[in-house]
């Protein structure tokens, strides 16, 4: 093996990994993820049944794999949306304004990363987990931290902020229910109301 060659692998592998991803996202938009086949899937991102399995055991590691990135995308939207010098009413506003908009850019993927992750049993729980938690250390990171103020007597806790996160997962989950996941920035008010409730302890 060249040089030139060794040194594209790493590139390959991940081109390759991000179309099976893209794949997934694809066919589980058209067809529902209990339809979607391997075969589905590797048609969709144009690459071998072989590719696949080097890269994902089975579909619901693919899914598994395509949550994750959605929620870090997400999570990064959030972060960069958040401005840390203005007042934490207003970072709130700016952070539930991103969220909620980033999650509505796809309401078919959007249901199947809410809800169909939730049949995957003990993996997806654990996903789903992670996610929460990233998005709950990123609220104590922004409401605990602020620039240039002192210190609160009482600092937002981490298991209010998981509560938080789990208020608002629900309010997603009833827009999708109701057929609302077009319309998540109307959950803006609401979750930010939630979340001031949990940080208005005096400093």
């Amino acid at each position: 093996m060249t040089e030139a060659t060794t040194a594209a692998s790493p590139s390959t592998s991940t081109v390759h990994r991000s179309r099976l991803l893209e794949g997934m996202a694809h066919a589980v938009a058209v067809r529902g993820y209990a339809d979607t086949t391997i075969a589905d899937i590797v048609r969709e991102a144009s690459v071998s049944r072989r590719t696949f399995y080097e890269n994902f055991a089975d579909k619901a590691e693919c899914l598994i794999a395509l949550y994750e990135v959605a929620s870090g995308n997400a999570i990064t939207v959030l972060r960069n949306a958040i401005d840390p010098h203005s007042d934490w009413q207003a970072q709130v506003e700016q952070a539930m304004g991103a969220y909620f908009g980033v999650l509505e850019r796809n309401p078919v993927l959007l249901r199947t990363l809410f809800v169909e992750m939730l049949g995957l049993g003990a993996p997806g729980l654990a996903a789903r987990r992670r996610a929460n938690q990233q998005l709950a250390d990123l609220m104590l990171d922004v409401v605990n931290n602020r620039p240039g103020e002192r210190l609160r007597k009482a600092p937002l806790q981490p298991m209010m902020a998981m509560a938080v996160v789990g208020g608002i997962n629900e309010m997603v989950l009833q827009s999708i229910e109701q057929g609302r996941a077009n319309d998540l920035q109307e959950l803006v008010e609401p979750a930010a109301m939630l979340l001031r409730a949990a940080i208005s302890a005096e400093f």
